[in-house]
This record gives C-alpha cells, structure tokens and sequence, in this order.
C-alpha cells in the first residue's frame, strides 16, 4: 500500500533547489523528494534528549573537532584557576581614564 505525502509553503527558493537537485540526478521533482525521503527513513532516529548528556549516553558528534559543553567545561576545570594580578589596572578602569581625559 502506497501513501501520499504533502508539503505546503514550500518557498520558492527551495523549491527551485530540488527542481534543480532532481534535474541532476535525472529524475522527475516527485522522484526526488521519494529519493530524499527514503534516504531519510533509512537513518536511525536520535532519541529525544530530555536531560544533559552524561558521558555514558552522549550520543556521537556529527562534526569532527566539536566539543560538547561538557567536555569544555571540564577542560577548563583542569587548568589552572586565573589569578588576575592586583597591581593591574582593570579594563573599567582604563576605560573611565581615557573617557575623563578628553
């Protein structure tokens, strides 16, 4: 049993993109967007994620070099604590000095 699908408000500009997409691929519009589709259906859904990831069930990046929110907060943790020098001028500070001497 087959079933029939349907997208409304599709912009023009995207339209014009599968128009164009499906030319490439010799195929008529609706053939594409079944190719589209199919395509889409074949990968594995991602669970819906209803807390922050922990490292046992954080799913895989899909951009390499990416860091999670995790892992860059616990880079940080791992360096030194930033000690700001007390004899330095703080950014206010010069800010305040440039704009009273004019």
């Amino acid at each position: 049993m087959t079933l029939n699908l349907s997208i409304k408000n599709v912009p023009e500009a995207v339209a014009e993109k599968l128009r164009a997409r499906a030319e490439r691929n010799h195929r008529s519009l609706q053939g594409e967007l079944l190719a589209i589709v199919e395509q889409a259906a074949q990968e594995p859904a991602e669970p819906a994620r209803l807390s922050a990831p922990t490292a046992g069930n954080r799913p895989a990046s899909r951009v390499t070099g990416s860091k999670t929110i995790e892992d860059l907060m616990a880079e940080r943790l791992a360096r030194p604590p930033i000690v700001l020098a007390p004899d330095l001028p703080r950014a206010v500070d010069i800010i305040r000095a440039d704009r009273d001497s004019r």
